[in-house]
Formats: C-alpha cells, structure tokens, sequence
C-alpha cells in the first residue's frame, strides 16, 4: 500500500499491487487493472519511488517473486 494525495489535499492509501499505468498530464494520473484512475499531487516519479519501496519491504528487495508453471 502507498499514501498517495488527491489535488483536494486530501490523503489515502492505494494498493500499488494494483496499479496498471501512471502518467503526467500534466497532472499526475494513476489507472487500476479495474478501469479506476485517480489524479494526485504527487509526481509520477514519486509514485513510481512509493511503489518500488513498497515492493522492497514486502518482497525483501527483489522485485516481485517470479511467476512458475504449475505442474501436475
């Protein structure tokens, strides 16, 4: 999860697991994998900076874990 601000200066957290594209517009614009897009104060860089450290303390600083065929 990253805090993340609306152009309201209000705060909330979004699941970054979730999060499909993030562009300036000049606005900062942040679109789900479920069509939902938010604008926020803060760069893209930030965001992108929030999302690498929020994978860092979850995944132990390597990335997200591979996906693996499944075999039976």
């Amino acid at each position: 999860m990253i805090r993340v601000t609306r152009l309201d200066r209000s705060e909330f957290v979004l699941n970054a697991e979730f999060i499909q594209s993030v562009e300036s517009t000049p606005d900062t614009h942040i679109v789900l994998f479920n069509g939902h897009s938010f604008v926020v104060l803060e760069s893209t860089d930030e965001v992108v900076a929030r999302v690498l450290e929020y994978r860092r303390s979850v995944y132990g600083g390597v990335g997200r874990p591979p996906l693996s065929l499944v075999r039976d």
